[in-house]
């Protein structure tokens, strides 16, 4: 099962995570096999707003002690986490993006609603997109949202991706590709 889990940061948590970096690093290392995406979150301007992780884990519970378990958690950097499973519709982690990491703003896009699911599928034009998935309830039954990490000029242009007036919130994050260098 995949999940997408983004951990969003606590203000003024960034010392505390600064002296955490080995220790999240090595607990990410764990994970490695199943990880099809990861890095942190930013403004638009460049201050650190989170972490996000996209992984493949055994079932609901082993999500839960991924994402509560994890160092900066334990410690108070976060000050909430988004855990939601997801569907890996383009079947590549970020690895095989052929963009690479380099070259061009890449971004987060969170779409969160209910009903109706919507963008199941990855728009025609996909070569921006690193990674493309539909948000889902624990039990994988309901559409709770649609995330896509890609390539893109600006934030307006990534917001793009999604269906416009389809969701209750859409959220555009920076990112970049993350983990050991």
């Amino acid at each position: 099962m995949e999940f997408l889990c983004h951990h969003r940061d606590r203000p003024g948590s960034l010392p505390l995570r600064e002296d955490l970096l080995e220790a999240h690093w090595s607990y990410m290392d764990r994970y490695a096999a199943g990880m099809i995406a990861r890095g942190p979150t930013f403004t638009h301007d460049g201050a650190l707003t989170g972490s996000l992780h996209v992984v493949d884990l055994p079932d609901v519970a082993a999500a839960r002690a991924f994402a509560f378990d994890e160092p900066n958690h334990q410690a108070g950097v976060y000050r909430d986490v988004l855990l939601r499973r997801w569907r890996n519709t383009l079947g590549r982690t970020m690895w095989d993006f052929p963009g690479g990491p380099e070259g061009g703003p890449r971004h987060l896009v969170l779409g969160l609603g209910a009903g109706e699911p919507a963008d199941l599928a990855p728009p025609a034009a996909r070569d921006e997109l690193i990674a493309y998935g539909p948000l889902l309830s624990d039990d994988g039954t309901a559409w709770l949202g649609t995330a896509a990490l890609l390539r893109a000029p600006d934030p307006e242009a990534a917001r793009a991706v999604l269906t416009r007036d389809r969701y209750d919130a859409v959220e555009v994050h920076a990112w970049e590709f993350g983990g050991r260098r």
